[in-house]
C-alpha cells in the first residue's frame, strides 16, 4: 500500500471489501501452511477480518465502514503508530497477490474512501509453478520442507493409469438442452451486463469497455495547468472525449498518462479543439516508451534470476529427418549429429560464440537475441535454428535483418527445433528456385546465348595507311601535265 501521506490514510476513513469467492477447506490450510509462513501471522490475521466483513454465502461489496472499527477488531493502537503497522502488514497481502488496494475520491464528502479487494489463494499446482513464491517459501522454511508440503497437498496420478488414452465422454451443452431462442428478454440481458460491468478490478474505469469518464479525467487533470480550461470543456463534447478513450484503448495508455497526454502542449489549438493527430503522435511515444522499458525490465529479471536452476535440462535428441547440414565452418570440428545435438539443447549465447569464433560476440547482435529470447518468447532451439540459417544463407547480422526473420517465425507460430528446420527448408528451396527461374529467363532471352558465347561484338578497327608507292619521274611528268590541263593552262 503506498501511502505518502498519513494524513490521507486515518481511522476516520471509510472502507469497504469486495470479493467474488468464499474459501474452502483446501483454502484455509493454503493460507496456514503455505502464505502464513511467508508474510506472518499478523498479515493473514487482516486477510481473515477483511474477509469476514462480508458473510461467507454472499460476494460482493461490504457495507461502508470507518476503519476505526477494523483497527479496534484488529487490537491496534488509534493513531500513526497503528496506521504504520497496519499498512506494513497489507503490502505483504498485496506482495503476495491476496489483495489489492484502490482509494477513491468522493466529491460530495470531499474525502478518500479505501477499497480492499481480496483474492483466493492459489491452488497448490499454480502455486508451485510460481518461481517468486517458491523462493521465498524455501527462505522461510527451507527446501525440504517446501518439498514435502507439495508432497502432501498434491497426489500423483496412480503408476497404473501413466500413458494410457483418455476418452471424453462428457455431455456438451446443447445435446442435453434446448432454450427458448425466440423470447429475448432485453431487460434481463441489461441488467446482467450491468452488474458485471460494475466492478472494475483496476482501481479504476476499463478503457476496454466503456472508457475514460470525464469526471476520472477532471479529477486527476492539474489545475494549474494551461490546458485545465479545454479539459473541462470536453464535459460537453463528448466526440472528443470518445476520440481520446479510443486513443488511450489502442495505445493502453493508463488514466495517468492519459491526463499527462492531454497536459501537453499543442494537444489543443487556441480555440480548444483537440487535435488528434498531435494526440495520437504523443500516445504513440508513450506508448514505445512503456514497452521499452517493459522490455529492459524483463531483460534485467531474467539476467538476475539466470543460472538459478537446480537441475540440469534433460537432453532433447534429434530425428534424422530433420538435420541441418553442417556449414562449412564447422567440418572437421563435429559431426553431423554432433552439429545437430548442439543446435537443439545448447544456449544460443553459446552457438553464438561458436560462430563469431574469432572474436567475442558483437554487443548489437546480442542484445537483438537477448530481446528475441526474453521479449519475443522464442525457444532456445528455434533461436539456434535461426542463427544457422542467417549464417548458411549468407545474410546480414544486422539488427533489421535478424528481427525480419524473427517476426516472420512469430507469425507463423513456429515454436519447436522441427518446424523451425522445415522453415528454412522452404525458404532455401525458393531461394533455389527462383534462382533456376531467373537463368532460364536469361538463357531463352534473344541474343542471350550468342552475346554470352561471344563477349563483346566485334567492331572494325581502323589501321595505319599502308607506306605510299614511288613514282618514276616519266609517271610524275604525266601526272603533272594532266593537272595543267585540268586546269587550263594547256
Amino acid at each position: 500500500m503506498r501511502i505518502t501521506n498519513q494524513l490521507h490514510f486515518t481511522e476516520n476513513h471509510r472502507y469497504c471489501v469486495y470479493r467474488d469467492f468464499a474459501l474452502s477447506s483446501l483454502d484455509y490450510r493454503l493460507l496456514g501452511s503455505l502464505y502464513q509462513p511467508m508474510i506472518g501471522a499478523m498479515a493473514v490475521g487482516i486477510y481473515y477480518s477483511l474477509y469476514q466483513q462480508l458473510p461467507g454465502d454472499r460476494i460482493g461489496f461490504s457495507a461502508l465502514e470507518q476503519q476505526r472499527r477494523l483497527f479496534l477488531s484488529l487490537d491496534l493502537e488509534p493513531g500513526e503508530k497503528g496506521r504504520s503497522f497496519f499498512i506494513e502488514q497489507s503490502s505483504k497481502l498485496e506482495a503476495v497477490g491476496l489483495m489489492q488496494t484502490s482509494r477513491r475520491y468522493l466529491s460530495s464528502s470531499e474525502d478518500y474512501v479505501y477499497d480492499y479487494q481480496l483474492f483466493r489463494p492459489l491452488s497448490p499446482e499454480e502455486f508451485f509453478k510460481n518461481q517468486h513464491l517458491t523462493l521465498l517459501l524455501r527462505d522461510k522454511v527451507g527446501k525440504y520442507m517446501v518439498l514435502s508440503l507439495k508432497e502432501e497437498l498434491m497426489s500423483e496420478e496412480p503408476a497404473e493409469l501413466t500413458g494410457s488414452q483418455r476418452e471424453n465422454l462428457s455431455v456438451p451443452f446443447y445435446d442435453l438442452f434446448r432454450l427458448n431462442t425466440q423470447v429475448v428478454d432485453y431487460e434481463l440481458e441489461q441488467a446482467i451486463y450491468q452488474t458485471a460491468s460494475d466492478r472494475q478490478t483496476g482501481g479504476g474505469p476499463d478503457v476496454i469497455s466503456k472508457g475514460f469518464d470525464y469526471a476520472d479525467i477532471i479529477r486527476r487533470f492539474p489545475r494549474e495547468s494551461v490546458n485545465r480550461s479545454y479539459v473541462e470543456a470536453l464535459k460537453y463534447r463528448l466526440d472528443q472525449l470518445a476520440v481520446i478513450n479510443i486513443t488511450a484503448k489502442k495505445y493502453q495508455l493508463t488514466l495517468l498518462e492519459t491526463c499527462r497526454l492531454l497536459d501537453e502542449d499543442e494537444v489543443f489549438d487556441e480555440e480548444g479543439h483537440l487535435q488528434e493527430d498531435v494526440l495520437k503522435y504523443k500516445a504513440n511515444l508513450y506508448f514505445r516508451q512503456s514497452k521499452r522499458r517493459t522490455e529492459q525490465h524483463a531483460r534485467h529479471l531474467a539476467d538476475r534470476q539466470a543460472n538459478q536452476q537446480d537441475e540440469p535440462a534433460v537432453e532433447q535428441p534429434v530425428e534424422m529427418n530433420y538435420y541441418v547440414e553442417v556449414p562449412p565452418l564447422f567440418q572437421g570440428q563435429c559431426d553431423i549429429h554432433q552439429y545437430n545435438m548442439i543446435l537443439r539443447n545448447e544456449p544460443y549465447t553459446l552457438v553464438l560464440q561458436r560462430f563469431f569464433s574469432q572474436g567475442s560476440v558483437p554487443d548489437g547482435v546480442l542484445d537483438i537475441f537477448q530481446k528475441i529470447d526474453l521479449n519475443y518468447k522464442l525457444k532456445e532451439e528455434v533461436i539456434n535454428v535461426l542463427i544457422h540459417y542467417i549464417h548458411v544463407d549468407r545474410r546480414s547480422w544486422a539488427k533489421s535483418s535478424i528481427e525480419a526473420v524473427a517476426s516472420d517465425l512469430l507469425g507463423k507460430q513456429i515454436h519447436t527445433y522441427e518446424q523451425a528446420v522445415e522453415y528454412i527448408r522452404e525458404k532455401m528451396n525458393y531461394k533455389q528456385q527462383a534462382e533456376r527461374r531467373r537463368g532460364t529467363k536469361r538463357a531463352s532471352s534473344p541474343g542471350w546465348k550468342n552475346s554470352k558465347l561471344k563477349g563483346k561484338p566485334e567492331i572494325p578497327v581502323i589501321t595505319d595507311k599502308p607506306a605510299a608507292k614511288k613514282l618514276s619521274q616519266a609517271e610524275l611528268e604525266a601526272i603533272r601535265q594532266k593537272a595543267m590541263k585540268l586546269d587550263g593552262k594547256l
